[in-house]
């Protein structure tokens, strides 16, 4: 007997101490409309508040205008998952009577919404993208009600109200164009840009803003906050042991009711979300709008994000990510080589050998052909030419670098080496220059070919810069050049090599003015060769 009285009170007194805890059940005889008792929770102006939103449960926030604010506006910032939200404005038709007895205590948002009135929906949007609702203020509101909501699980968002015309300032602009390119995939690197945003190219030397590259190999994030909880759940993961002892305690009961309850606790009024990026591992990090991601795995794919972050506001802006696979291991292989086909060959400058291997068949029963190939770095001119015959390969070294220009083809029928000039240099003739024209001379072959002149207007500050060093690239071809820019054509040809020279007179200039002349000897096998670029500037005055 005196067992089952111990047993009795030790169930009653278990009863009351959970019948404490546990959330109170309203009778189903309250009116319709009725809510229980929650503290006001007011939105500051001009804060960033941090709100908590419990998995399936809607939270409220209040906030009212100045009488002479003539717009708003209201920018949510979701964490890592999609959220709801929605503005509405409550407008009442009679002030709120504060002496009409309720049946349970009421707090004033509770009050307004008891009383006779209308409410407007000004906005609604679902998603994990930062949103921001902009809005002239309605001058019959009495209040503005913002309800958040997360139906996949608990996680968090900030809310933003701003008072007035125009952007608060607060937030990093983003340009329009928020997509991030790829300029370059490599084997264990990947090159990206963007469009700079305004916040760091308009104040250069303040040094409030800067660019935070991240690249995972799982996602793009939709906020600096998402990343942020992917970091905290990867340290997490090592305390999982300790997770599951707490698991077999009463502690997940009570968990489960904290977050039932959590929504009838306010948040602290502009509580601000410490945007802590220390433990974010930047791979670029800086006010450049170009970044080269190093030191990545071959054939993996990856996900690179990039965040403008304010550093004085503690905001941060996100563009639009981008997704990469880097190549394969480098792999020895043959390319075969088309008939008259003209093909850049490009080599890594890392200090180590390269190779690339080509094949070609010639076409008929001679079996030869000719081969071609030019260097392209540093205005050098052609390496080596001469006659293949069976198969052609082109193995380089270390000696060249940068890119080269090869074509072969089998149409080219007679024996050795063509003909090419002595010298590659185009002289201009100082007593000849005038004011409308300039005369040029360039040395030619004992073969009869086709040379062609070009020519472009350079404007003062190019001149100034020795504009014709800059703009001489040997592997670019006729083919680039425009057709306004061709002066003329012309045949030439002299059987004594030392007096190969030939002249033009270019007219039609306009004077002081500098112009960069090109001159193309033009074959009808091989590579067209290009002279260097030579910059004269026509007289002022004759």
């Amino acid at each position: 007997m005196a067992l089952a009285s111990l047993s009795w009170c030790f169930g009653t007194a278990l009863a009351l101490v959970c019948g404490s805890l546990w959330p109170q059940v309203h009778s189903a005889l309250a009116p319709e409309n009725e809510v229980p008792l929650r503290p006001t929770t007011w939105l500051p102006e001009g804060k960033i508040t941090s709100v908590t939103l419990p998995k399936g449960r809607t939270r409220r926030l209040y906030f009212t205008l100045k009488k002479k604010a003539p717009a708003m506006s209201v920018t949510v910032s979701p964490c890592d998952l999609a959220i709801e939200w929605s503005l509405t404005a409550r407008s009442l038709k009679d002030k709120p009577i504060m002496k009409q007895q309720w049946s349970t205590k009421k707090s004033m948002p509770e009050v307004w919404w008891r009383g006779p009135g209308t409410e407007e929906n000004l906005h609604i949007f679902t998603g994990d993208a930062v949103d921001t609702y902009s809005g002239p203020s309605l001058p019959h509101a009495s209040i503005y009600i913002l309800r958040l909501r997360s139906k996949q699980q608990s996680t968090r968002a900030t809310v933003f109200l701003h008072e007035g015309l125009g952007s608060s300032g607060v937030f990093p602009v983003v340009p329009a164009d928020r997509q991030v390119q790829t300029l370059g995939v490599g084997m264990t690197s990947v090159t990206l840009s963007w469009a700079p945003s305004a916040s760091i190219t308009s104040h250069p030397q303040a040094d409030n803003s800067y660019y935070c590259v991240l690249v995972n190999s799982l996602q793009n994030y939709p906020s600096l906050c998402a990343a942020q909880q992917s970091a905290r759940k990867k340290k997490d993961q090592k305390d999982d042991k300790v997770e599951k002892k707490r698991r077999g305690t009463v502690w997940p009961i009570l968990k489960e009711w904290w977050w039932e309850q959590w929504d009838t606790y306010p948040e602290a009024e502009g509580l601000s979300t410490p945007l802590a990026d220390a433990d974010l591992q930047c791979a670029c990090r800086g006010t450049e709008s170009v970044c080269t991601v190093s030191e990545l795995l071959p054939d993996t794919p990856y996900y690179f994000d990039v965040f403008v972050i304010d550093k004085v506001n503690r905001t941060s802006s996100v563009y639009k990510g981008t997704f990469a696979r880097t190549h394969e291991e480098a792999r020895t292989a043959i390319t075969p080589l088309r008939e008259g086909e003209l093909r850049w060959v490009t080599f890594k400058n890392d200090g180590l050998s390269s190779e690339q291997l080509f094949s070609f068949r010639p076409r008929g029963l001679q079996q030869s052909g000719l081969f071609t190939l030019q260097s392209c770095g540093g205005g050098e001119k052609i390496k080596r030419e001469g006659t293949t015959a069976g198969q052609a390969a082109s193995n380089t070294g270390t000696t060249l670098q940068a890119s080269v220009k090869i074509q072969i083809s089998s149409a080219y029928h007679r024996r050795g080496v063509p003909s090419l000039p002595s010298t590659l240099q185009i002289k201009s003739f100082n007593r000849l220059r005038g004011c409308n024209s300039v005369t040029l001379a360039w040395m030619g072959t004992e073969e009869r070919s086709l040379y062609c002149i070009y020519h472009r207007k350079l404007g003062d500050h190019e001149a100034e810069a020795a504009g014709a060093s800059s703009l001489s690239a040997p592997c670019l071809g006729p083919e680039s050049r425009s057709d306004t820019e061709r002066v003329l054509c012309k045949y030439f040809q002299e059987l004594n090599p030392r007096r190969a020279v030939t002249t033009a007179v270019i007219g039609g200039l306009e004077p002081g003015t500098a112009y960069v002349f090109d001159v193309y000897l033009m074959r009808r096998w091989g590579i067209p060769v290009k002279y260097a670029s030579k910059m004269v500037k026509t007289r002022k005055e004759c």
